[in-house]
């Protein structure tokens, strides 16, 4: 299909709708119950009834604004998992009732060496992420002149994205235990393919969380040797018994720590919390390579001499590209892998996050979209309101169908979608 054709001008008697969320209404404000709108279906668009939202510690870092300036109102959430409601006439990738996820991203430029290549979160000029981003290439329906619409994430019941950027969730997987995976488990996936990890390796994880216990699961499917590296006793048995790692070593014991010096391949530092890297760095054999991915807020401090006598590797990695994780989710989906979470209601997110911070978590909390409240709103004459209209009427305190000619905005976002790449 050529890039002309291919992004024709949206159908545009298919109207936006209203949608139930939980926004952050500036930064470190509490998430409360919000109203967004979502798109009109367009020709290659997927419509998702999300189900589940998981909470990655990212989202903390974002609402909070410690990782920069954010984009307010915030809807959080880039591990989402659902179940398609609608297709664009020319999606031939999905159809209505595919069970179906939506990771950290919902476009990119399409036409840089990355993306070409299938590392979309690696593109030149910038990924359109699932939330706290814009939709800022002309090909993007939600494109405009002040540079795109807004991206709003999972802690909502519906998205609509291109079929591009849309996860088939195998057969078999528990959907709110497969949503993680969308960011947890490329995480740590990704770097394991990307430096051929092998199963005649070691492989140490650095902390237990999220990403921790994802890396330890889908290492030890591989056949690799996991030892768990931590600075908690309390960590030692989930670790070992529950997660089923090789070895567990206590980094603040003295002994334990001598005993695993020059003894790992590999290291998946999955900390998101302050800390150093040099004392890791021992553990590496020659050769080794230290992998971050999980972010800091500080800078790392580093010695020149604890990598370059043994030419070890210190480097990041950041999720996977759309093919890579569907590649993750069906290598999960063969092993019997999905993530250990805590299934919670939309009220209960902000305690989610405190909890998280405080690590008091194994090791997802699961958001529940079914049990959001909607707000009522005030009367927005733009918006049509589709299927559940009966209900929503009453709770919007509006009629149910609106004149779609009063809604300026819609037809100047209409207007502004551009074909071509």
């Amino acid at each position: 299909v050529s890039a002309q054709a291919r992004y024709s001008l949206p159908d545009i008697s298919s109207m936006a709708t209203p949608c139930k969320c939980y926004a952050a209404m500036s930064a470190k404000a509490p998430l409360q119950p919000h109203t967004i709108e979502r798109r009109a279906v367009a020709e290659y668009d997927v419509a998702i009834d999300v189900k589940f939202a998981g909470i990655c510690h990212s989202d903390i870092h974002q609402a909070k604004e410690e990782w920069g300036p954010a984009i307010f109102p915030m809807v959080p959430g880039h591990e989402i998992g659902g179940v398609v409601s609608a297709v664009g006439s020319g999606v031939t990738k999905y159809k209505v009732g595919d069970r179906v996820g939506v990771g950290c991203m919902v476009d990119s430029c399409r036409k840089c060496e990355d993306c070409r290549s299938g590392e979309e979160q690696y593109c030149a000029t910038g990924a359109c992420m699932t939330y706290n981003s814009k939709y800022k290439y002309k090909h993007c329906v939600e494109y405009n002149e002040d540079g795109g619409a807004p991206t709003y994430g999972g802690y909502s019941q519906k998205i609509v994205v291109d079929e591009n950027y849309v996860l088939k969730i195998p057969d078999g997987m528990d959907l709110a235990g497969a949503t993680p995976l969308l960011c947890a488990g490329i995480t740590v996936y990704s770097p394991m393919m990307y430096y051929n990890l092998k199963a005649s390796q070691k492989l140490g994880v650095a902390g237990l969380g999220g990403l921790g216990a994802m890396a330890v699961k889908i290492a030890k499917a591989m056949g690799v040797e996991v030892t768990v590296l931590s600075r908690s006793e309390s960590k030692r048995e989930e670790a070992t018994k529950m997660l089923g790692a090789h070895k567990f070593v206590n980094t603040t014991n003295e002994e334990e720590a001598k005993s695993a010096m020059n003894s790992l391949d590999m290291i998946i530092d999955t900390i998101s919390a302050d800390h150093e890297l040099g004392p890791y760095l021992g553990f590496l054999k020659k050769h080794g390579k230290h992998v971050v991915v999980g972010i800091a807020s500080k800078p790392f401090e580093l010695q020149a001499f604890g990598f370059v006598p043994s030419r070890k590797t210190v480097a990041g990695s950041l999720i996977g590209g759309i093919q890579e994780t569907q590649e993750m989710l069906d290598f999960c989906a063969r092993h019997g892998i999905d993530c250990p979470h805590e299934l919670i209601n939309a009220e209960k997110i902000n305690e989610a996050y405190d909890r998280t911070v405080k690590s008091d978590v194994r090791y997802r909390f699961v958001i529940d979209t079914s049990t959001m409240k909607l707000r009522k709103m005030k009367e927005s004459p733009g918006l049509q309101i589709q299927d559940d209209a009966s209900h929503l009427s009453e709770e919007l305190d509006q009629p149910a169908w609106f004149d779609v000619a009063a809604n300026e905005e819609g037809r100047r976002r209409q207007n502004n979608v551009q074909s071509g790449y």
